[in-house]
């Protein structure tokens, strides 16, 4: 299996989702790229919820496709605008989880199939060293002992 390093690579596609408002998503890694469809954010105002009842409108939606490219350029322009080595980050931010999740599949190994994130877990849809695919329904902070150890490893 090639050496891979989805740590970088989700960080940087979280990045992009939150600017994009995207929280809860689907994501398959195929050659050469990633595709995402996600749900958009929704207000959760009472006017926007009864507007949502009135005009039954069906939660918006939004696809991207980033390839290899894409995602470096995603990853160097993240790296560009981080203020301070050793700042202090927060896990629930969509880019630290997908961050962390991706070390988890590096540090282990595993080639990424498919990711679902919803509000409180993940699904991940992966294969391992031998070929053999897999799938763990995890809660997100599941992934908190493992978003520690990163934190100090880079300090």
């Amino acid at each position: 299996m090639a050496a891979t390093h989805y740590g970088e690579d989700l960080r940087a596609i979280g990045q992009a989702l939150e600017a994009k408002g995207i929280t809860a998503f689907e994501l398959k890694r195929l050659p050469e790229r990633y595709v995402i469809e996600g749900t958009l954010a929704q207000p959760e105002s009472f006017g926007s919820k009864l507007r949502q009842w009135v005009w039954r409108r069906a939660s918006e939606t939004e696809s991207l496709t980033l390839n290899w490219a894409d995602v470096d350029k995603l990853s160097r322009a993240g790296r560009a605008k981080r203020l301070k080595a050793g700042g202090l980050t927060q896990f629930r931010s969509l880019s630290n989880v997908l961050r962390t999740i991706g070390a988890h599949l590096d540090s282990n190994e595993l080639e990424l199939i498919e990711l679902q994130k919803r509000a409180i877990s993940v699904t991940l849809s992966h294969r391992d060293e031998n070929g053999n695919e897999h799938r763990e329904e995890r809660s997100i902070s599941s992934f908190y002992g493992e978003f520690l150890e990163l934190c100090r490893k880079r300090s």
